[in-house]
């Protein structure tokens, strides 16, 4: 069992002086202790499911494509490219960011698996590949959006994940009124959904345990919510260094699916 601890440099030395094994042994103790879990994940969740991420050496930024080489990475997923060259964007999406058959990994069953047996308040995925709920996951912020819907940019019909993907046109339109279908994703250059970005900061400060997984915290919307939570115990799980690991209790650089897997719920 994790001890009281009488001053926050006790605790530190406490959690410096762990074994790779005991390490796992803590986890777990927390995660018995506590009342309020939330999960907060980046790319490198679903990359074992075999989706690459953004920034690594072998992410999608690093794709070389002759097709899209004129324009930097981010802009070919911006709200600008979608306005002023939609037929350069949905090319671009289609051909990168379709996820219909990609399958789930350990650790999106893993965090299902700890909602189902009431251990996990919510996950705050900054993924829009949909995979926490294809594991079964309930409780699920997406803050960046989802690649498996999309919605009219006038009369907001909303369609399913095949709409975007299987259309023949270049640029999709609504059926209804005409006007451009869009996926329902948040494109540099704007805001987060309102209500999934509320209800994220609204489980971070309940929270007395914050796992975060699978994200360097280089990106601004994920950084802000992990500066929002004061809770009692800070786990970090990624392969790659992370900001805020000098804050965290315990820190993982490893397989998040392993890690995961060792956790008992």
């Amino acid at each position: 069992m994790i001890p009281d601890f009488s001053s926050l440099k006790e605790k530190e030395r406490f959690f410096q002086g762990l074994t790779d094994e005991q390490k796992i042994e803590a986890l777990n103790d927390m995660i018995s202790a506590s009342e309020h879990i939330v999960f907060l994940g980046g790319a490198g969740v679903s990359t074992e499911s075999g989706i690459p991420d953004f920034r690594s050496k072998d992410g999608l930024y690093h794709r070389k494509d002759k097709k899209f080489c004129a324009y930097r990475p981010e802009y070919l997923l911006s709200y600008d490219c979608l306005h002023k060259k939609p037929a350069v964007f949905f090319d671009y999406f289609r051909k990168n960011l379709d996820c219909r058959t990609i399958m789930p990994n350990d650790a999106h069953y893993k965090l299902a698996e700890m909602e189902l047996k009431g251990k996990l308040d919510g996950v705050i995925t900054q993924n829009i590949d949909g995979l926490h709920q294809k594991a079964g996951s309930k409780k699920v912020s997406e803050i960046h959006g989802s690649a498996l819907r999309s919605y009219c940019v006038s009369c907001r019909t909303e369609y399913g994940p095949d709409f975007i993907f299987e259309n023949t046109e270049e640029i999709p339109h609504c059926p209804n009124c005409g006007k451009m279908v869009r996926p329902d994703v948040t494109l540099y250059g704007e805001l987060l959904p309102q209500n999934d970005y509320e209800q994220a900061v609204a489980w971070i400060r309940y929270a007395d345990l914050l796992i975060i997984g699978g994200t360097s915290l280089e990106v601004g919307s994920a950084a802000q919510l992990a500066h929002i939570y004061h809770g009692k115990y800070l786990v970090i799980i990624n392969k790659g260094k992370t900001k805020m690991e000098g804050k965290a209790d315990l820190v993982f650089h490893d397989s998040i699916g392993k890690i995961m897997n060792q956790i008992r719920v």
